[in-house]
């Protein structure tokens, strides 16, 4: 936080303050998952009901990667222009209007056209999360508090993946699940209104760590981020394709191939998740202690290695595999978000987590449309199964390079460095 010597004016936000605004941010993001993760517990009744293949229903969740090629990168010049306020109401819209498009009818086009504009906002609104953090955070517990914001948005993507539980009565049909996500939609709307509110009462009384306006959108700017954050792009993009488009088909995958019923399916899917909700803050807490980020993403890249293999060949309970991705789910994540903002300028952090998002959003389209088309065309899931286990070995590499690049060009900033500094 800057230092400012205006009478009346604080010089920083108290620490309740601070937890306060992070809550409510994060609950815009509890949404936000919930919305996304509510197509994989109804992936067999989307076949029986609606006769969606497995191809449709990777489209499903591919086709809100696709506008993120580019949305996520205007989301960010736009939040650097506008603010993180007025950006985050913006994107929580886009989500609650997506959510309430995709439960109206069940025709591929409607619900895919409801994707897609949940997709605009959705990744757009991360972004903007994640800057909201950076900016309060900064300096403050940054990892920690990072790792806290994932566990509430990750007890959105639970919440939906065991809503065959929760919400047992409702899943007769493909549509009544449906109506909870566009009511999650609302609850993103609502929470992010609160932080609008916390935060233009904080501008009048503490002095908030802003990056200088962008007054020229300089594309060229793009090309000239180091290496380091290069390959940190590259790791999220491999990780990410290797954990979400599995989720995708995860459910189904347990039922069809372990025998499992939907509801035990879905607790095994959840498993990751639930994992990395624990285990996101505590290895928060431990980065902003020890740094060793760079070391952290390539052991969390090494976990993930063999379960997809284990899964494919094994008739063991899912169980453990699920657990080793919850691991990796909240080591690499906790260490690599934040290590962005160790490498980019203040100004450009908007900018660079836009296009961190949007090459993401292209693998997560690639290999969602990838993994339902390897699914059909082979009639079983373990070619998909390989894909996945090629992408860990990829992410491990990445992030090699990343530490070798980051001890010899950038001091070990990512390597050597603690708590976020202001």
């Amino acid at each position: 936080m800057k230092a400012n010597n205006t009478p009346g004016i604080e010089k920083e936000p108290s620490a309740t303050y601070r937890w306060t605004v992070l809550f409510f941010i994060s609950m815009a993001m509890f949404g936000n998952y919930y919305i996304y993760d509510s197509i994989s517990p109804l992936a067999d009744l989307l076949k029986k009901q609606l006769g969606f293949s497995d191809a449709n229903i990777g489209l499903l969740n591919a086709i809100y990667s696709l506008p993120n090629i580019i949305m996520v990168l205007i989301g960010g010049i736009i939040i650097d222009r506008i603010g993180t306020k007025k950006a985050s109401f913006l994107f929580s819209a886009f989500c609650m209007v997506g959510a309430i498009i995709t439960v109206l009818q069940g025709k591929l086009f409607s619900m895919a056209a409801g994707r897609l504009i949940f997709g605009m906002g959705a990744e757009s609104l991360i972004v903007a999360v994640t800057t909201v953090i950076a900016k309060w955070f900064r300096g403050k517990e940054f990892s920690l508090a990072f790792g806290l914001n994932l566990t509430v948005a990750r007890l959105g993507s639970f919440t939906a993946i065991n809503s065959p539980t929760i919400f047992k009565p409702l899943y007769t049909s493909w549509q009544k699940p449906l109506f909870v996500s566009a009511i999650a939609g609302l609850v993103s709307v609502i929470a992010v209104i609160i932080y609008f509110l916390l935060e233009s009462k904080a501008a009048k009384r503490y002095t908030l760590l802003e990056g200088e306006k962008i007054q020229k959108i300089d594309l060229k700017r793009i090309f000239t981020m180091q290496p380091s954050f290069w390959y940190v792009v590259l790791l999220c993009v491999t990780f990410y394709s290797a954990i979400f488009p599995f989720q995708t088909f995860a459910v189904k995958f347990f039922m069809e191939q372990h025998g499992l019923t939907r509801e035990v399916a879905s607790r095994s899917s959840s498993l990751i998740v639930l994992a990395a909700m624990i285990g996101t803050p505590l290895f928060g807490l431990l980065i902003d202690k020890v740094g060793r980020r760079a070391s952290l993403m390539m052991l969390g890249s090494i976990l993930i290695l063999p379960v997809y293999l284990v899964l494919a060949y094994s008739t063991i309970h899912p169980l453990f595999s699920m657990l080793a991705m919850g691991v990796a789910f909240s080591l690499v994540p906790a260490a690599m978000w934040p290590s962005v903002a160790l490498i980019v300028d203040q100004e450009r952090l908007g900018t660079a987590y836009g296009l961190m998002t949007m090459i993401q959003n292209i693998g997560l389209a690639g290999f969602n449309l990838l993994i339902g088309f390897a699914n059909d065309v082979s009639g079983g899931y373990t070619l998909g199964m390989w894909i996945f286990s090629s992408l860990g070995f990829f992410g491990m590499l990445f992030a090699w390079l990343l530490r070798k690049s980051d001890l010899k060009h950038d001091e070990g900033r990512l390597e050597h460095s603690t708590m976020m500094r202001g």
